[in-house]
């Protein structure tokens, strides 16, 4: 499987040990990125025009990070014989449910915040722990399965 269709289709199914392997790739890209940008303003002179390229770079690489971590997710519910649109289970509600929190109400926002972290848990443990069904499914061949081409 090529680099672009790894990171940028989400066509066919991605293994457990690929989706981590993006998992940790994504981590490291994103930490050196917040490095650079925490590093730069003491580090380069005040007239330099490199900050705001830095910016723009630091941003490209945030944008395709979030792209590509979709795409991945999306895979390894293809893996999961679900459809990609859990993705905004796992990815959209986690981050939408903790907005709608009203600090007058403490205990609506509780309830909120525990629904967030249960989804937050439950597409850690779909994503990351289960193995995909075994053998072809509606997505494609089985990844683990010798000769396997999705």
């Amino acid at each position: 499987m090529s680099w672009s269709r790894y990171l940028f289709s989400s066509r066919g199914r991605l293994t457990r040990a690929k989706y981590w392997f993006a998992a940790i790739v994504f981590l490291l890209v994103m930490a050196a990125a917040v490095m650079l940008a925490l590093m730069a303003p003491t580090a380069l002179p005040s007239w330099s025009l490199l900050p705001a390229g830095l910016e723009l770079v630091i941003g490209l690489a945030f944008l395709a990070v979030c792209y590509s971590s979709i795409v991945i997710a999306i895979k390894r519910l293809h893996d999961r014989n679900k459809s990609g649109w859990w993705v905004l289970i796992f990815f959209g509600l986690p981050s939408v449910l903790p907005q709608l929190a009203d600090p007058a109400r403490p205990a609506v926002t509780l309830v909120l915040n525990g629904a967030s972290f249960v989804l937050s848990l439950w597409a850690l443990v779909e994503l990351g722990f289960l193995r995909g069904t075994r053998g072809p499914n509606r997505f494609g061949p089985d990844p683990l399965e010798s000769g396997a081409h999705p």
